[in-house]
């Protein structure tokens, strides 16, 4: 399969580029509810919980990713994506297509190198395992 690139933004408003380490995955989930965009596609990790969004705008996407609304039907309600590049302003990531088991599997491995990330005092969302089905 051809590879398949995303742009996540909107992370300033969470803990910026910390989760972001290239080569971390990062679980994305479907929000058909959300008020301000029916494709829209949350970025979450353990522990911490949402740290950004697919973008879906052209003033919000670098170039040659896709955008929320391009990948919505290509992807299931959760997948993976695999953070290749950072910016000031944009993650850019490569969406994971192989075993979901796995990338699971890691990013348990990952969160616990995150928690060093973090000082106690950090005001974590936390993520419910539901939402990102551990």
């Amino acid at each position: 399969m051809k590879d398949r690139y995303i742009t996540i933004t909107g992370f300033k408003h969470y803990y910026g580029l910390r989760p972001f380490a290239i080569g971390n995955l990062v679980c994305c989930i479907k929000e058909p509810g959300n008020p301000f965009d029916s494709e829209a596609i949350k970025a979450v990790m353990p522990l911490v919980g949402k740290v950004g969004h697919v973008a879906n705008s052209p003033s919000t996407l670098a170039g040659g990713t896709m955008s929320a609304g391009r990948i919505y039907d290509l992807v299931k309600k959760r997948f993976y994506v695999r953070v290749m590049f950072t910016t000031c302003t944009k993650v850019i990531c490569k969406i994971e297509f192989g075993d979901p088991e796995e990338y699971k599997r890691e990013l348990k491995g990952q969160m616990e190198d995150l928690k060093d990330d973090f000082d106690e005092d950090d005001d974590w969302e936390t993520c419910d395992e539901d939402e990102i089905s551990f």
